[in-house]
């Protein structure tokens, strides 16, 4: 158990900085390539220029981010007040840039459905007329089949019946003129009976080959699939599908580059949590440093003076010989040794005298037995 806790511990202090970090570059690398494209865009006539441009913006609001953050304490006023506002148009401009990339996809997409609901109209339209034609062909043909009828029951009844005036007998006979007249127009009807037949037959497979032709176009349009969602959206809340793309794409990109911005920070506040600290005990008194000194706790030295190195230091071990008297401080310390506490005003200047004396080669006290002598 104690063993997982190390390891979590050890994960969240070492590791987790790291993952921030990877995850504010990949969402900034993202954010800045949508961006870069989309400006592009929006200015095609220079897209090169503008992709320079937008890259070398990109690359400056990180950097901005970085540093209002770890120089917060330290930037004079005025150009931390640029930088903030500079950062904030920056962001402003990426998600002009993200909004044109997606408005533009979403814009090809609903052309090309456009395009697609043009040619099942148009195929509708034709499907439609030839309804019409055949519903004019079918009443022509509801005629022609009842005169065919007609005509046919005619010459069967073409009888004529009368008395022989020698015999007296009834004599049943035919009108030839009348048969060749109901003959005549039996074969036209006929002819036309056929051609009707003919003609709302090829009708019938106009409209069936209409129909097969939107199945067809209607399943293999990928773009349907793509639009699904924002048209169930649209007639769910009655109102125009560009209406709602716009406001899913602001939610976007109000999210999108913002989150960005807060990743780097949080990736600089991670690492700045590993910094390495020195902490040195004297008596209850529990002192802390970092490795180097804030320059804002250093005692403030007037403009007029000139900073003299070998003075300050000759200044500060004289002070300090005369408090401690001719105790020597680089031996092992006595059995209960006795230091008088010296001002804290004094401990920022010597430190940098010790600094520059180290680098030159000298061997000094340390910073851990150099806090012994001070308030």
């Amino acid at each position: 158990m104690i063993n997982l806790n190390s390891a979590i511990k050890k994960l969240q202090t070492r590791i987790f900085p790291i993952i921030i970090a990877l995850t504010a570059l990949a969402v900034s690398a993202s954010a800045a390539f949508y961006s870069v494209s989309g400006l592009s865009k929006l200015f095609a006539g220079a897209a090169f220029a503008v992709i320079i441009m937008a890259a070398s913006l990109e690359v400056a609001k990180l950097v901005i981010a970085s540093l209002l953050y770890q120089y917060r304490k330290n930037l004079p006023r005025l150009l931390k007040y640029y930088l903030s506002v500079a950062c904030l148009v920056l962001i402003l401009i990426t998600s002009m840039g993200i909004y044109g990339f997606l408005s533009a996809a979403y814009q090809e997409t609903a052309a090309l459905a456009g395009n697609i609901d043009s040619q099942i109209a148009l195929i509708e339209t034709k499907r439609d007329n030839v309804k019409e034609q055949l519903a004019i062909y079918s009443d022509e043909k509801t005629s022609i089949n009842s005169a065919v009828s007609d005509l046919r029951s005619g010459l069967s009844n073409n009888v004529i019946q009368y008395k022989d005036k020698e015999t007296g007998q009834l004599i049943t006979t035919t009108s030839s003129s009348t048969r060749r007249a109901l003959e005549k127009q039996l074969d036209q009807a006929i002819e036309r009976q056929t051609e009707i037949n003919s003609r709302v037959d090829n009708l019938n497979q106009q409209l069936f080959d209409y129909e097969t032709e939107i199945v067809e176009v209607t399943s293999n349009n990928n773009v349907a699939g793509e639009l699904g969602p924002l048209k169930y959206l649209s007639g769910l809340t009655g109102k125009p599908m560009d209406q709602i793309i716009n406001i899913l794409l602001l939610v976007i990109i109000f999210v999108f580059d913002p989150l960005a911005i807060a990743l780097v920070i949080a990736a600089n506040f991670a690492f700045e949590q590993l910094r390495p600290k020195k902490v040195m005990k004297e008596e209850n008194t529990i002192l802390i440093h970092e490795e180097d000194p804030d320059p804002n706790d250093l005692p403030h030295i007037p403009e007029e003076e000139e900073w003299d190195e070998d003075h300050a230091h000759d200044m500060v071990l004289n002070q300090m010989v005369e408090e401690i008297g001719k105790e020597n401080i680089y031996n092992e310390p006595v059995v209960e040794p006795k230091y008088i506490k010296l001002p804290g005003s004094l401990l920022g200047p010597l430190i940098n005298v010790l600094k520059h004396e180290r680098r030159k080669g000298n061997k000094v006290i340390s910073d851990n037995e150099l806090n012994k002598f001070f308030e």
